[in-house]
């Protein structure tokens, strides 16, 4: 989805201060994300296990394992979301694995009321998995063998439609859960297992093409976690290019820090869903699981301002910080987006708990419920406030090339009725 960028304005300031530290900043940076990355990609190789026990033997236990597999996956990658904006080798690689929406009628069979193909999306309800040949662009194509270059290079945004989500961790969602019937009330998706089921055992048709999607699409994302966690690696691009030049890497930082907490998250993921009252508009929407989600988009924020992350393995990587670096500069400024960060984790803390005492995020979307409004919106604004307070920070540390990435929804709203 494409959003408009929006220049920071900067106030005329007295002559900014050095940036001492700022090559151990972006190395400290540079380690939190190959340990990220590295932990995503642990938790897809998981998740593929999972995956294959599924398909070998389906039954409500293998698909359970399947369902928390993908889940704990989520934790790890969700912290990766402030590595975005600011780095364009991530921000070019990153629809391949958590592009959302997606029109789940593209891969399987869904709801008759989700309809059929529309004029902005002719393949909207295609269902590959019981279509192994279909036209796409004037040409033949042959999906007999579902494979992941199939997935990956025909039908993912098949048609440039940025909907038609064919790979990463919401496809593979879908064909876990399928989709979630339950509008605002409490549930998620409910698919059986007998859809991986063998012969008669079989439901909804086309086991073994469902099946072989699914391990495609895992095989998929765990060699697409490979590429990244690799960029930054020893050798890597993605490390190479925030180290090379540190005030620039300082400047990706607070790039990727502002966008994720404003046009991203407080706008695209959480104000739009409250003013449309959709819980299409849920980032983990087949699972039920946005609570999470969320949680861990602000922590990972917290985690490259803070300097350290906690790997999936239980070591800690830690080391010289952009909070350092800016309470040398201004402990003022240091301490206000200290205290705006704590808030916004104390808000999506909140939310999530909420969420695990059985009060899910859909039902915080529903049009008239104040609780659930509430919620959302407490966070929303605690992240805007966040937002002002990194623009500070951009402001004193005379990082005039930063852009925080704006949203409708909170720039606009009036726009997003039209």
């Amino acid at each position: 989805m494409k959003r408009m960028m929006t220049a920071l304005i900067v106030a005329t300031l007295p002559a900014a201060p050095a940036l001492a530290g700022a090559p151990e900043v972006v190395t400290t940076y540079a380690n939190i994300a190959e340990a990220a990355y590295g932990d995503s990609l642990l938790k897809a190789k998981a998740l593929d296990t999972a995956i294959e026990a599924l398909i070998a033997a389906p039954s409500d236990v293998t698909l359970a394992a399947a369902k928390t597999a993908w889940v704990e996956a989520r934790v790890p990658y969700q912290q990766t979301e402030a590595f975005r904006f600011g780095n364009p080798i991530v921000d070019d690689w990153e629809g391949k694995v958590n592009a959302w929406p997606l029109d789940e009628g593209l891969i399987d069979y869904v709801d008759a009321a989700y309809g059929g193909a529309t004029d902005e999306n002719e393949f909207a309800a295609l269902n590959v998995i019981a279509t192994p040949k279909f036209t796409l662009s004037g040409t033949e194509i042959d999906a007999t063998d579902i494979t992941p270059e199939l997935i990956g290079e025909t039908l993912h945004e098949a048609d440039e439609v940025e909907s038609n989500v064919a790979s990463g961790y919401h496809a593979i969602e879908f064909l876990l859960w399928g989709q979630d019937l339950n509008g605002t009330d409490h549930g998620a998706g409910n698919r059986a297992y007998t859809d991986y089921a063998a012969g008669d055992d079989c439901t909804n048709g086309n086991c073994d093409r469902r099946g072989a999607y699914l391990a495609a699409a895992s095989d998929l994302l765990v060699s697409d976690l490979e590429y990244m966690a690799a960029q930054w690696g020893a050798d890597g691009e993605a490390r190479a290019a925030v180290t090379a030049d540190p005030k620039a890497g300082i400047t990706a930082i607070l790039t990727g820090m502002g966008s994720l907490s404003y046009g991203e998250q407080a706008g695209e993921r959480m104000k739009l869903g409250v003013m449309l009252n959709d819980p299409e508009e849920e980032h983990d929407c087949f699972s039920d699981n946005t609570h999470n989600s969320h949680y861990y988009d602000g922590l990972g924020i917290r985690n490259v301002y803070v300097g350290e992350y906690v790997s999936a393995t239980g070591s800690i990587v830690t080391g010289e910080s952009l909070q350092d670096l800016l309470a040398a500069a201004d402990p003022a400024v240091e301490a206000e987006l200290t205290s705006a960060i704590n808030a916004t984790m104390s808000e999506l803390g909140q939310i999530k708990a909420a969420a695990e005492a059985g009060f899910s995020y859909d039902q915080m979307l529903e049009r008239g419920n104040a609780a659930g409004e509430a919620l959302i919106l407490s966070a929303v604004d605690a992240l805007v406030t966040q937002t002002r307070s990194i623009e500070r920070a951009v402001a004193v540390l005379d990082l005039d090339g930063a852009m925080i990435e704006g949203s409708d929804s909170l720039d606009n709203p009036g726009a997003v009725f039209e």
